[in-house]
């Protein structure tokens, strides 16, 4: 049995190819998939020549999309999100920020060709902080949003040190500085 099979695309297919290559699949996601639903035939000068036309239009679109890809990567880049979420008094959230929270947040803020897949966290956020989160539109283009996390309540971080205090013994100082506050929307 073939190890692959040749098949022109009459379609474009993610990490495939486009309209008019000519490409090889296992004969399985042929049978199977491809060619079933119309994506791919078998690659004749006939079928070739009546897909340029179509191949061209798809390059022109392929084009003007990558242009705009790189204008959002622009305005994306120092871009910051802010995230208001639940959580306890020591900065843990009750659920998780996930790739799809980002990618719907970035979304309403403009970014309407912004989908999940292009956010590149490792795995679901489940602090209150501010994080640095990978943006890739595209194999080469790549930039960061800044992802802030917050409470949707004031939270009680040291008030049990307050309460042991002797009454009328005025609170200690902490030490280091406080962390960063979001900014305001």
């Amino acid at each position: 049995m073939a190890r692959n099979v040749e098949l022109l695309l009459t379609e474009n297919i993610d990490n495939l190819g486009i309209v008019g290559d000519v490409v090889h699949v296992k004969p399985g996601y042929a049978r199977n998939y491809l060619v079933p639903l119309g994506y791919a035939v078998k690659p004749t000068d006939g079928a070739k020549k009546s897909l340029a036309a179509r191949r061209a239009q798809v390059e022109r679109e392929l084009a003007a999309l990558r242009q705009e890809l790189e204008a959002m990567v622009e305005k994306l880049h120092g871009f910051e999100v802010t995230l208001e979420r639940s959580c306890n008094d020591q900065g843990w959230l009750y659920g998780s920020v996930t790739q799809h929270d980002i990618a719907v947040a970035l979304h309403e803020a403009g970014f309407n060709r912004i989908v999940d897949r292009h956010i590149r966290i490792g795995a679901a956020i489940k602090r209150i902080d501010s994080y640095e989160i990978p943006v890739q539109l595209d194999r080469d283009l790549r930039t960061e949003v800044k992802l802030w996390v917050v409470a949707d309540r004031e939270l009680n971080l040291g008030r049990a040190d307050e309460a042991e205090q002797a009454p009328g013994e005025e609170p200690a100082e902490a030490g280091g500085e406080a962390p960063a506050e979001p900014p305001t929307a």
